[in-house]
């Protein structure tokens, strides 16, 4: 595509893309990377170790997992028009919770309302208008709307660590309400017209495998869903549990934490070229070439950061682990509708949502209880390496059986 025709391309779909960014961005508030910066402060109000926040983490996020697996398929009925504000309005009364409560037991409830209204359903909602508004400009669209979460990353976790040496880290989180609420009405102004009704004619729609529209049971049914699970997890989790345990690795390496998260941005920078690199790819070449290769980085990354003992060598693995991180952004979405077509692609993807979220409650649960029992993270982000080549193979030998049975 030439620069004049993306530039038609944006100012045609500004509103449609615009919200998708506006979702992601505000889904910030309910992911990891802005959960953890406060990390040192609720483990030091609530009493609790990295083994018994990581596990209550854990039990949030699975049970925001499960609900996903009803609630995602809610995108198949609502219009986003209608379903974005109330996601939104979820997510300012799950920040407010956690800038009032003062109960432990009430903790695992705020996570929960956070993980699913955030990390769950507001990046959920983006990724499926923009799988289903675009057929074949999908994958820039949803490089382009997942411009917002790339924003919240490499922004917010700076800002409000600065901040929080001058402010009260519960006063931060009631700001955290008030920037989610005003992002409400610019929601509904941008949809005001949406681009495709709910009930998604055969005219708006495109097929998957063997040429037809696969409803999520018969999705479920097929082995490449399942060999596809692994590769779905695994970013969820692992990225989770790194940007989740940030506050510990800078403490055992000897980092000042300002320091790393100042390498954020760096991250981001890098996850938005590789985002809209995989993009513009999968539109040309389509997601079964690309599918399997992805998550290689990944695994040198977490090889960089064991070994590292500089700010400098940190900075090299995450470069890394961002290539992974920015095409794990449209390729999978991409996937689904490629392989399952779009009718039903809200319930199926429903299901990817609540194994990414799941993920992301499995990382920071089990590394959390593995810290606690004397494993260091260096030695767990050996084997972290290595479960992201054995994912590697599993999504090369699904799809190449895909493929072949047709």
């Amino acid at each position: 595509m030439t620069q004049f025709n993306l530039r038609n391309f944006l100012a045609r779909n500004a509103n449609w893309l615009g919200a998708g960014v506006l979702l992601t961005f505000l889904s910030s508030f309910g992911q990891t990377f802005f959960i953890s910066v406060f990390a040192g402060e609720i483990r030091a109000e609530f009493g609790l170790s990295h083994g018994a926040w990581g596990g209550l983490y854990s039990l949030g996020t699975t049970a925001s997992a499960l609900v996903m697996i009803w609630a995602g398929g809610l995108t198949d009925i609502f219009r986003v028009r209608v379903l974005g504000p109330a996601v939104l309005a979820g997510l300012a009364l799950a920040a407010l919770a956690m800038a009032l409560n003062v109960w432990l037991i009430l903790l695992p409830v705020v996570i929960f309302l956070l993980r699913l209204f955030g990390q769950g359903m507001s990046s959920h909602l983006a990724a499926v208008a923009m799988a289903r508004w675009f057929t074949a400009t999908r994958g820039k669209a949803l490089s382009i709307a997942t411009l917002g979460y790339a924003v919240g990353e490499a922004l917010l976790p700076l800002i409000f660590v600065a901040a929080m040496a001058f402010l009260d880290w519960r006063f931060l989180w009631g700001l955290a309400v008030g920037i989610t609420l005003l992002g409400i009405p610019v929601l509904i102004r941008l949809l005001r017209e949406e681009r495709t009704p709910q009930s998604l004619s055969t005219k708006a729609s495109s097929t998957g495998m063997q040429s037809r529209h696969w409803t999520r049971r018969e999705a479920l049914l097929n082995p490449l869903f399942w060999y596809m699970t692994p590769a779905i997890l695994a970013p969820s989790a692992f990225i989770t549990a790194f940007f989740f345990h940030q506050v510990h690795l800078a403490e055992i390496k000897g980092w000042p934490h300002i320091q790393l998260v100042a390498l954020f941005p760096v991250f981001t920078g890098v996850s938005i070229l590789s985002m809209f690199a995989a993009g513009w790819a999968l539109d040309k070449w389509g997601t079964a070439r690309m599918m399997p290769y992805y998550q290689l980085p990944m695994a040198v990354g977490f090889v960089v950061l064991s070994a590292s003992t500089s700010i400098g060598g940190a900075l090299i693995g995450m470069v890394f682990l961002a290539l992974t991180a920015g095409a794990h952004n449209p390729l999978p979405s991409a996937f689904w509708a490629e392989f399952y077509g779009t009718r039903h692609i809200g319930a199926i993807k429903a299901m990817a949502a609540a194994v990414m979220v799941l993920g992301s409650a499995i990382g920071p649960g089990l590394t959390g209880v593995l810290i606690d029992l004397g494993i260091s993270l260096d030695t767990q982000f050996i084997w972290i390496a290595a479960f992201f080549v054995w994912v590697c193979i599993m999504v090369r030998i699904g799809i190449t059986r895909a493929l072949r049975t047709g």
